[in-house]
């Protein structure tokens, strides 16, 4: 009897968990609409046809551009937090990767503040191709534009920002886009593996969409848009570890029933 009441306290406490864990999923489903994050459109094909200007003031669409396996990344120029880095972490895995700019991929990065210029531009761009040789410098390239099409090229992305004075919130995420322009990974945060980007751009180059183990870290982390910070969800690790072990002595007092 008292194996009985053990395990139906068990399961009764599952499936109010479960219940929770519904509602935690769909608050979070909810939380997706929130204006800075990331969604992410993993298979999408993002409209190639949209225009902007490159660091050279020449209009440029990105079917042009992307002919190749093609890093993507948003910031505006005068950001004075994650932008930097993020720009900085690119040229260091750049640097550093058995693949050849420009040969095996590119670089593309758009500024979402339509009050950046190609000048403002070109002078950013100087800052983080040092690293980078000179012959493939220019295939870095920076891009800056309109609102509309800005917001297309964001909003085919799932990149959500929104201003804060003469700032802006903002996630720091690259993405990866096959040749026709298919969305095929995000790679989160301000570093990367030279051998995790690798791996994206041969995906990339067969047009093979795979999402990023960095997701799982979106249960566990939230994104805290006014210090621009992930702080740890210290009540859902809880629940999982409470979860995890509960199960496991259920199976345990199972098991020994059946012994018996």
């Amino acid at each position: 009897m008292k194996i009985r009441y053990l395990t139906s306290v068990i399961l009764l406490f599952l499936c109010i968990y479960a219940v929770k864990a519904q509602d935690l999923k769909t608050a979070g489903y909810k939380q997706k609409e929130v204006e800075v994050g990331v969604v992410e459109h993993l298979g999408d094909t993002i409209p190639l046809d949209l225009w902007f200007y490159n660091e050279n003031s020449e209009q440029v669409t990105l079917r042009s551009m992307i002919d190749r396996p093609t890093i993507m990344s948003f910031v505006y120029f005068d950001c004075p937090n994650l932008c930097s880095p993020l720009m900085d972490g690119i040229a260091d895995v750049v640097s550093k990767m058995d693949m050849t700019l420009g040969n095996e991929y590119k670089v593309i990065t758009i500024s979402f503040n339509t009050s950046d210029t190609p000048e403002k531009a070109r002078e950013k761009k100087q800052n983080f191709v040092q690293r980078i040789s000179k012959e493939n410098q220019k295939d870095w390239i920076y891009l800056t534009g309109t609102e509309e099409n800005i917001s297309a090229i964001t909003a085919a992305a799932g990149y959500k920002y929104t201003p804060q004075g003469l700032d802006f919130a903002h996630p720091s995420v690259i993405m990866v886009v096959s040749p026709a322009g298919k969305i095929t990974r995000y790679l989160y945060g301000l570093t990367y593996l030279p051998f995790d980007l690798k791996m994206a751009v041969i995906e990339a180059q067969k047009g093979i969409a795979r999402p990023t183990a960095n997701r799982i870290l979106e249960y566990c982390f939230a994104y805290n848009p006014a210090s621009q910070t992930y702080t740890l969800q210290v009540t859902r690790i809880v629940g999982f570890i409470t979860i995890f072990f509960l199960v496991v002595i259920m199976v345990i007092l199972l098991i020994k029933r059946r012994k018996k």
